[in-house]
């Protein structure tokens, strides 16, 4: 059981292109395969192993089952974020939820044995940064211009300032730590 006064963190951890998508118009993040990084998963492990609570929007969920036959994030409790919950059957390894962000997020910190990882998508981000409840953002800026897509911090967005509190760099991949 967690300590009371103690609560996970809300984690943002993305890749992102030169030009601020992280996915292409379609929804597919295949433009993140053939990078050169560290020749291993660029610090991907490491930083899993810090996640108690998956979260993620409903596009995101999407994307993710094309990725693997085995669900990603089997091994940890993974809440998926929709607007129309009476379209979607629970799944293994997944709960669905309408729940305010509001309410939601300070269960899930509580509850969580670790980092609370928001995996996306953009609209998500910007949900999370207009209530105040992202934390810690940390970045992968990919060396690639795609043109087009889904921007991470979409139109609307509420202006915010970040505090650069790590870069690390991976083969020629970029990863800034930021606190918010």
């Amino acid at each position: 059981m967690k300590d009371t006064k103690s609560r996970s963190k809300i984690v943002l951890y993305i890749a992102m292109s030169l030009d601020g998508y992280i996915a292409l118009p379609d929804g597919s993040v295949d433009w993140l395969y053939d990078v050169k990084g560290d020749g291993g998963d660029n610090g991907y492990a490491d930083f899993y192993d810090t996640v108690g609570t998956v979260l993620m929007g409903r596009l995101t969920y999407e994307e993710v089952l094309k990725l693997s036959d085995d669900f990603l994030y089997a091994g940890k409790p993974c809440y998926v974020l929709t607007r129309s919950l009476a379209k979607h059957q629970q799944a293994p390894h997944v709960t669905f939820t309408d729940e305010a962000l509001s309410e939601l997020v300070p269960r899930l910190q509580e509850q969580s044995e670790g980092g609370v990882w928001l995996v996306g998508g953009g609209q998500l981000v910007q949900a999370f940064m207009r209530e105040g409840l992202l934390e810690e953002a940390i970045i992968a800026v990919i060396p690639k211009v795609l043109g087009q897509g889904i921007p991470l911090f979409p139109e609307g967005t509420l202006p915010s300032t970040f505090e650069l509190k790590e870069i690390e760099r991976r083969g020629d991949i970029v990863l800034l730590h930021y606190h918010l």
